[in-house]
């Protein structure tokens, strides 16, 4: 029976590729959709702000790294297209 249990366990432990494809792509989409919502919770935030407040807050470097990093996801968001696009290719191909 202890064997039973190794092998059971050790089957479970084993992800194919394809499991493990799934499993970033999905990790990376959560991310990604996360991203958006802190972008759009933050436009709103800086819609309530007066005039003044908001140019202040534009001028900070919290504020210019928030948007040098939201450049960067929007690169990142177009490969993980692509990495989600050839995910579904192995998948296709897989017997």
């Amino acid at each position: 029976m202890a064997d039973e249990e190794i092998k059971t366990g050790e089957a479970t432990t084993e992800a194919s590729p394809i499991d493990q494809n799934e499993l970033a792509q999905s990790i990376i989409e959560a991310l990604l959709d996360h991203t958006r919502v802190v972008s759009d919770l933050i436009a709103l935030m800086a819609q309530a702000l007066d005039e003044d407040t908001t140019k202040a807050l534009t001028m900070t470097p919290q504020w210019q790294a928030y948007l040098e990093s939201r450049r960067r996801m929007e690169d990142t968001r177009e490969d993980v297209e692509k990495f989600a696009d050839a995910i579904r290719s192995a998948q296709k191909s897989e017997p």
